[in-house]
């Protein structure tokens, strides 16, 4: 093997090479070349990397090589349109990345690639599996429940994957993943892959891996936990002057794309909100949003419609975007891990990037164990304000940078120029998000008409609406609460509001004992109108 190999020096299909040429991919990572070798053998691998070193095509070659698509040589009879590899990854975005990058390295086979994972409706997924697929690529639950159905063989599954397996764990799928791999034969390849190896995975790589490699691989010079290609900067700042210390940040000078991670949904709505009225292109990216509304945010934010993208941590896996060039963590991460595969978006295949954390006066203990547990040179978090001369010159911020984006500085487009998808998402979660385009509106209990609806610039951001196909939550009803039948919700005939004063009648009064205290005794009366005991 030559010390500087390619994907050709390989024991590699001509086609899969010849597609990965095509997209500009000649050679491999460090953990693809320590890989490949074992993983095209047919053996179990644990392979464990930094985020961001192109662990995908490390198992993703060896899944594409082991599969027979249709019209190619069948030498084991196995059957067509069976899945033959099976991709279990944690997060909706991550199982689409891994089927994009798939897709990208298998473009001169007839493999077909199907992305099993919830939040759509059923239907376009059963299909692809009734039609054939060789490759299965989802997320633990809508597996199980496709699996359950009937619809997902796995009977016939040569190799399985499991990546970001920490990630996993840490969501609570170590039963699905067990159900999982009890379904697959015996004789499987297994591979897994991940950033952190914590002792559950290694418990869990005795019970399902056979005699597995362990592959740990890193650039030369980067011997840390965090990437050497990363600034790394820490800041102490106040609550209420984060805002101002972010928008100076996403000014500074060659700055691309840039990702804000936030601990709660609510604030990461609240910051995006901030920065587009500040003149940024934001889009916030969460749990609270529907399938469509999360896969528009991602798209205007890979297209560069959108140039900031505020998330929780359910995007900290998924994101693998050229040209991020800054990551923010607008409040201390929970732990290490958080840490790494927050600031693991940016410096990605070898490029540079800045990762800026915000930690508040009451999280500097949690900062310095994080800090501790990384081996970073100081736990220090420096006290930071929006005109501190440090943050210009940290971050090659121009002076005189105001909160404000000039005008002639708002070139993207925009979330709301990139189209909606309707995805007929089986679950009455908030397709669009953020109603129409600005207040919650379209519903948290159930799903409304047709996802965000008529988009507005803003929208009306009348606080959370409501649940029916208005932005207030007035479906079929007027202001009075009741419908146009004259029926409210419980179902009773009651008279518009007003109706009876109309008609003369009056309705009498309830009449309700009344007491007082008169010298001392306790005195009662019927109403209001009996006479007082003086009298």
């Amino acid at each position: 093997m030559p010390d500087n190999p390619t994907f050709s020096d390989f024991a590699i299909r001509d086609d899969i090479v010849r597609s990965l040429a095509e997209k500009g991919i000649t050679a491999p990572f460090p953990i693809q070349a320590m890989t490949l070798p074992v993983a095209l053998a047919g053996r179990d691998v644990i392979g464990q990397a930094k985020t961001g070193t192109g662990k995908t095509l490390g198992f993703g070659i060896p899944a594409l090589q082991r599969v027979v698509a249709p019209g190619e040589d069948n030498p084991e009879n196995l059957p067509i349109g069976k899945p033959q590899a099976l991709i279990v990854l944690p997060t909706r975005e991550l199982a689409i990345q891994v089927a994009d990058d798939l897709q990208a390295a298998s473009t001169h086979r007839p493999v077909r690639i199907g992305v099993l994972y919830g939040g759509r409706s059923y239907e376009p997924q059963v299909a692809a599996l009734k039609e054939g697929l060789e490759v299965a690529v989802g997320t633990p639950g809508r597996l199980i429940d496709l699996m359950r159905q009937g619809y997902l063989d796995l009977s016939h599954v040569r190799i399985a994957v499991l990546d970001e397996a920490d990630e996993m764990l840490d969501l609570g799928f170590l039963e699905d993943i067990e159900k999982l791999m009890s379904a697959v034969p015996s004789n499987r390849q297994t591979m897994l892959f991940s950033a952190t190896l914590p002792s559950a995975i290694v418990s869990l790589a005795r019970r399902f891996m056979s005699q597995p490699t362990h592959i740990r691989a890193h650039d030369p010079g980067d011997e840390g936990r965090t990437k050497a290609d990363i600034n790394q900067v820490v800041y102490r700042a106040h609550m209420l002057d984060k805002i101002e210390v972010l928008a100076r940040i996403l000014q500074a000078e060659g700055r691309g794309l840039s990702i804000v991670f936030t601990r709660t949904k609510r604030e990461a709505d609240r910051v995006a909100d901030d920065l587009q009225a500040r003149g940024f292109a934001a889009a916030p990216l969460h749990g609270d949003l529907g399938q469509g509304a999360r896969e528009q945010a991602l798209r205007a934010f890979r297209t560069g419609k959108v140039d900031v993208l505020i998330a929780t941590d359910v995007a900290a896996r998924g994101i693998d975007v050229e040209d991020v060039t800054h990551v923010v963590n607008y409040q201390c991460p929970d732990d290490e891990k958080t840490y790494l595969h927050r600031t693991g978006r940016t410096g990605r295949a070898g490029k540079k990037g800045t990762a800026v954390t915000f930690v508040d006066w009451e999280d500097l203990a949690r900062w310095a164990l994080i800090a501790r547990e990384l081996g970073l040179p100081s736990t220090e978090a420096v006290e930071t304000y929006s005109t501190s001369e440090h943050l210009y010159t940290d971050l090659n911020i121009p002076a005189g940078t105001k909160g404000v984006l000039p005008d002639s500085q708002r070139v993207r487009a925009g979330l709301d120029a990139e189209k909606l998808e309707d995805l007929g998402e089986s679950k009455g979660r908030r397709q669009g998000g953020r109603g129409e385009r600005g207040g919650r509106g379209n519903g948290r209990g159930g799903r409304s008409g047709g996802g965000r609806g008529e988009r507005s610039s803003r929208g009306e951001r009348g606080g959370r609406g409501g649940r029916g196909e208005s932005s207030r939550g007035e479906s079929a009803r007027n202001e009075s609460g009741r419908n146009e039948s004259g029926r409210n919700e419980s179902g009773r005939n009651e008279s518009p509001r007003g109706e009876g004063e109309k008609s003369g009648e009056k309705k009498p009064r309830r009449r309700r004992s009344r007491t007082r205290r008169v010298n001392g005794e306790v005195v009662k009366r019927a109403d209001s109108s009996s006479a007082s005991p003086k009298e």
